[in-house]
């Protein structure tokens, strides 16, 4: 059995002097019962009025109190009643604990003061959060945990000790009061477990839901069309009973729930005849590219549809065309690529932002120099994206605006214009050469992790491998 002296040092110690003057006033409060209702049956020489007072002095807290000799019949009863109401507003107060939602409209320190908090105070909690966490960029749906006290009186919350929020399925931020009443906050990680899947299926309809059907998540779907569009047309080189192959991790907790998607280690498309294999790899130096079984790259110097939705028609061509709004013959210096509003637009190549603004029939247009031989432009954006600007270097597959129908256009598209050498060629002939392709010890480790690779799925490398590849 506990004894009460260890039950109340079990007590967090800002508690304990609330759980000790309770116990005093319950004590008093029962003393001055018990000597009332046995006063009849006492037989000793002392009196009423001085037997009750004793009781006063043995059980009270001197603080707060007159001297039991001086206290008349009336101001007792009137102690005994603040002792009520001291144990009265003790039990007023609670610890709670209290799940918040962000909904649309909502701010940090708005959610906070509707529950009872000030101002003043929620802002501290705000700047303490912000050294590790800007609670600003809460969104709708997120939760926070929060533990104080409660007012039943007030109906409301009149202090608050820690709050738990869960920034992602990973990671979350913690802030509690310090022993002097001093807010602190720190950030926990949960430890995550790569774990590997593959896939393999047939190509009915599109490539995404035909991958979709075998358990590939969009991410690693998206990702999976991304490591290709260097290479293949999938509006117009995948074709019904292609096949596709990609083995990729995910990363997950101990308890075995996925917290995010990884890398893909392998990526594998099966067209008629042909098998184009591609194979994560990170060098000596921390580059981390995409290769063929024999170490060639396929990360072309330049994107020739640097668009999110792969399956954009050509709706005009490059070279001379009846224009639609001029109604006369002109060269027409890009290609056109008909896409819907708010489409993502893809840097073509790595390189710097040369121009970004609006720029009359082009609308909202961006150009990017990527070397000294090839530079891009982007017409009739819907908006170009944030950061975008003159001398912003930016990487081949960065998103530098969404497509629109601004400037001279019929309709929502991207124009692409591809200028080599100070000359505009057609994007969709450009020889673009491969990246660096993998030699001496670099080479054998990659071909190493290849081989591991093969061996541990050896069925899904069964077709026939890669013969159109550009050998450089």
């Amino acid at each position: 059995m506990v004894s009460l002296t260890q039950f109340i040092n079990k007590i967090k110690p800002r508690h304990k002097h609330r759980v000790i003057t309770m116990g005093y006033a319950v004590a008093i409060v029962f003393a001055f019962v018990l000597s009332l209702s046995n006063n009849n049956d006492v037989n000793a020489s002392v009196s009423t009025t001085d037997r009750t007072d004793y009781l006063l002095l043995e059980n009270t807290i001197s603080e707060g109190f007159d001297e039991p000799e001086t206290l008349y019949p009336t101001e007792r009863i009137l102690n005994i009643k603040s002792l009520f109401d001291m144990v009265s507003s003790y039990q007023r107060e609670k610890e709670i604990e209290k799940m918040l939602t962000v909904e649309k409209g909502d701010t940090f320190i708005s959610m906070l003061t509707a529950e009872g908090i000030s101002y003043e105070d929620a802002h501290e909690i705000y700047t303490a959060f912000k050294k590790i966490y800007d609670p600003a960029k809460i969104r709708i749906g997120q939760k926070f945990l929060l533990r104080g006290t409660y007012d039943n009186k007030l109906k409301k919350i009149i202090s608050i000790d820690s709050i738990i929020l869960q920034a992602n399925n990973i990671e979350r931020f913690i802030l509690e009061k310090d022993e002097n009443g001093k807010y602190a906050a720190r950030g926990e990680k949960e430890e995550l477990i790569a774990e590997v899947n593959s896939a393999t299926g047939a190509i009915s309809g599109s490539l995404s839901q035909s991958m979709n059907k075998q358990g590939v998540p969009n991410k690693i779907v998206s990702e999976f069309i991304k490591i290709f569009s260097y290479s293949v047309d999938f509006r117009r080189d995948v074709r019904k009973g292609d096949k596709f192959e990609v083995i990729f991790e995910n990363n997950i907790t101990k308890e075995g729930k996925i917290a995010s998607y990884g890398d893909i280690l392998y990526a594998g498309l099966i067209l008629r005849n042909d098998k184009v294999s591609l194979y994560r790899f990170k060098d000596s130096k921390g580059n981390v590219d995409y290769y063929t079984d024999k170490g060639y790259a396929m990360k072309k110097t330049l994107h020739r549809k640097p668009l999110a939705f792969q399956n954009a028609r050509i709706s005009s061509p490059f070279g001379k065309r009846k224009h639609p709004i001029l109604k006369r013959w002109i060269v027409h210096w890009g290609v056109d690529y008909a896409a819907p509003q708010g489409t993502k637009i893809f840097a073509g190549g790595d390189g710097v932002v040369q121009v970004a603004k609006y720029n009359g029939s082009y609308g909202n247009y961006v150009k990017i120099r990527h070397n000294s031989e090839y530079s891009t432009a982007y017409g009739h954006m819907w908006k170009i994206a944030k950061g975008i600007r003159p001398g912003t270097r930016v990487k081949q597959g960065q998103v530098i605006g969404y497509v629109g129908s601004t400037g001279r256009s019929t309709g929502p598209h991207l124009h692409y214009e591809v200028v080599q050498n100070g000359k505009r060629v057609n994007p969709t002939k450009i020889k673009a050469s491969t990246g660096n392709n993998l030699a001496g010890k670099e080479l054998k480790n990659f071909k190493k992790m290849v081989a591991d690779i093969k061996g541990s799925y050896s069925k899904m490398f069964a077709a026939k491998s890669d013969t159109k590849i550009a050998k450089k």
